[in-house]
């Protein structure tokens, strides 16, 4: 459609085709996300073999002390006046090759089937204090050679780095040297405290990152491919891609497949209405809030903070009381006819979503409402001023000045607060817990209802009930990730303030 054809329409064909444009949008964004793959694969490959040049130059043309470093870490540097750091390279590698003989080599053994033999358990009767206590007598916890494989594997990533870095190092060493430029342990010292400083000043987040948010993911994705209901203390074994087919596979009599994708489609359209009216309805305060004559705007905005002000888990759970079987909203509604008999507001389906949404919106309005606020002060007023000499509407102005202005400025954050709806934990499981069921408790994959999201039906699996389903709620997990992961990265991609952002500056 050219421009002139779009500006003969009226209004409202004009909105209809901006919001067919805006779906067409995602649809092609999906399509170019996928076509990119292959591309993305290149670069991917020729970054892997990059290391390989590196070393085969290395070897080529590297004198003999530079491929001994091959075999021992940090041999050149030490026999070319950098102490320090091949005493390091070296060290790193002793103990490497100590941790795999007495732990990582083991471990890596048992990982093909878990542990062949479950660990033996006795009571006895303590000297101190009555009671009986648990001792664990050798055998094999599958538990644990997952963990230590896991730690086995970072570990050996680790010294392939390092070991390439050794050499690298010792190459550019050797070159150095050729020009007459000879290294210094003072110069090794020198650039720790100047030129990478960063580095050692990232190192200890870097390994606490490691060890407390990468280790217990890929932990999470691995136990998604075993049968570990959670309540095994011993041993448990590798199923492969079970856990994933029971959600893709309709042949399931579970009912897996339906409730998946049932519980799919309200998380995505919760997400998309919890995200659009928290932010026009915060942007349109906003704007009534700062507009020019309104009287005792402090006040307004002090009102609109009070439900920041109070934890959010405290004013969820007494709106779920107030909404339980014989709460005040619910003898309301009951007076109105909009539910029936003893059941509560959150047993009817339809009226428990449409509650979830307006009581979020009562929680989330604020926060935009604040960001908008520091937006809008920031417009410049030359713009309006122009506007309404051209003789432009309220209307006009907004569509025309402020929501662009906005939606560029907030474009991140409004993704941020799409992907933090579909986990949006506390909203769902604080106020309805998931209600009404869908009756699927006595399966083993928790007491999902109508109104729990991925997120919530995660954690009814994994820890409520007596049979839990750990590593189905591991994979669906990973499904989690992987729709969070794809929506990001087209929606962010395509958003103005990322392919635009000179236009702001």
């Amino acid at each position: 459609m050219t421009t002139i054809q779009y500006l003969s329409l009226t209004k409202f064909e004009r909105f209809l085709v901006n919001v067919g444009n805006f779906f067409k949008g995602i649809g092609k964004g999906f399509v170019n996300f996928f076509k990119g793959i292959p591309h993305k694969l290149l670069v991917l490959w020729h970054k892997i073999c990059s290391p390989f040049d590196t070393l085969g130059q290395a070897w080529k043309k590297g004198s003999w002390g530079v491929r001994t470093n091959f075999l021992l870490m940090g041999f050149y540097q030490l026999t070319h006046h950098q102490i320090v750091r091949g005493v390091l390279y070296l060290l790193f590698e002793v103990v490497f090759i100590w941790f795999m003989i007495t732990t990582g080599v083991p471990y890596l053994a048992k990982l093909g089937n878990l542990g062949s033999f479950a660990a033996k358990s006795s009571t006895y009767l303590d000297d101190v204090a009555s009671g009986s206590s648990l001792i664990i007598q050798g055998g094999d916890r599958s538990f644990t050679i997952l963990l230590y494989a896991i730690v086995t594997f970072l570990l050996m990533l680790i010294f392939v780095v390092l070991w390439f870095f050794s050499i690298r190092d010792a190459k550019s060493l050797q070159d150095n040297i050729y020009v007459g430029r000879y290294a210094k342990d003072s110069q090794f010292f020198h650039d720790i405290v100047d030129s990478k400083y960063h580095t050692l000043l990232l190192a200890v987040p870097i390994v606490g990152l490691v060890g407390f948010t990468v280790i217990p993911v890929i932990f999470m994705i691995i136990t998604g491919f075993t049968n570990y209901s959670g309540t095994q203390f011993y041993l448990f074994d590798w199923v492969g891609f079970d856990n994933y087919a029971g959600f893709f596979s309709n042949t399931n009599s579970s009912g897996l497949f339906t409730i998946f994708f049932k519980v799919l489609a309200w998380t995505l359209l919760w997400a998309l209405i919890a995200t659009f009216t928290n932010y026009f309805l915060g942007m349109v305060v906003a704007l009534l809030i700062n507009k020019k004559g309104i009287k005792l705007k402090k006040l307004w905005r002090t009102v609109l903070i009070l439900t920041i002000a109070v934890p959010q888990f405290v004013s969820l759970l007494l709106i779920n009381q107030m909404l339980a079987g014989s709460g005040v909203l619910t003898n309301l509604f009951r007076n109105w006819g909009w539910i029936t008999g003893s059941e509560s507001a959150f047993d009817n389906a339809l009226l428990s979503r449409v509650l979830i949404i307006v009581v979020n919106t009562w929680v989330g309005v604020p926060y935009t409402m604040l960001i908008c606020s520091g937006i809008l002060m920031n417009i410049p007023e030359d713009l309006y001023e122009s506007a309404r000499i051209d003789g432009a509407s309220p209307f006009k102005m907004y569509t025309a000045i402020t929501l662009p202005y906005m939606l560029f400025i907030t474009g991140p954050y409004l993704l941020s607060q799409f992907i933090g709806n579909i986990n949006n934990f506390n909203i769902i499981y604080l106020l309805s817990q998931g209600k009404p069921s869908y009756g699927m408790a006595s399966l083993g994959y928790g007491d999902v209802g109508e109104t729990d999201l991925l997120i919530t039906w995660i954690y009814k699996m994994s820890m409520e009930g007596q049979d839990k389903s750990y590593a189905v709620a591991c994979a669906l997990g990973v499904l989690v990730f992987i729709i969070i992961a794809v929506f990001s990265l087209i929606f962010y991609g395509r958003s103005n303030s990322v392919k635009n952002e000179e236009d702001f500056q």
